[in-house]
């Protein structure tokens, strides 16, 4: 394990995901990238994965979207994502309900 990544997360349980969605016969997610695609470049793949993760880097499709969608919407964070973030944050906090597909230590400002 790197003493330089702030997450501990094994390389090993990245790729035990990765067969558990393979095996479950997972279909293309939010990048619409199926598994035959991503298993072209697999050990690549996964290793950015890993490596976003564990520095904490990781910035799920579906909150990107989020953002983008607040930086169109309110013209006071046009051009500013990590404001944007911290407000998609702000309700987040007020309104855990409304984001229950975040999962613990996965919100933050490009967490």
């Amino acid at each position: 394990m790197d003493a330089a990544k702030p997450f501990a997360i094994p390389k090993r349980l990245v790729m035990e995901a990765f067969k558990a969605v393979k095996a479950n016969a997972g279909a293309a997610g939010v990048d619409q990238q199926s598994i035959e695609d991503f298993e072209k470049d697999l050990k690549g793949h996964l290793y950015k994965l890993w490596n976003r993760m564990a520095s904490g880097s990781y910035f799920p499709p579906p909150n990107k979207t989020l953002v983008a969608w607040a930086m169109r919407k309110y013209r006071r964070l046009k051009g500013h994502k990590t404001r944007a973030s911290l407000f998609i944050e702000g309700i987040a906090k007020r309104r855990p309900e409304l984001f229950v597909h975040w999962r613990r230590g996965m919100v933050g400002a490009f967490a």
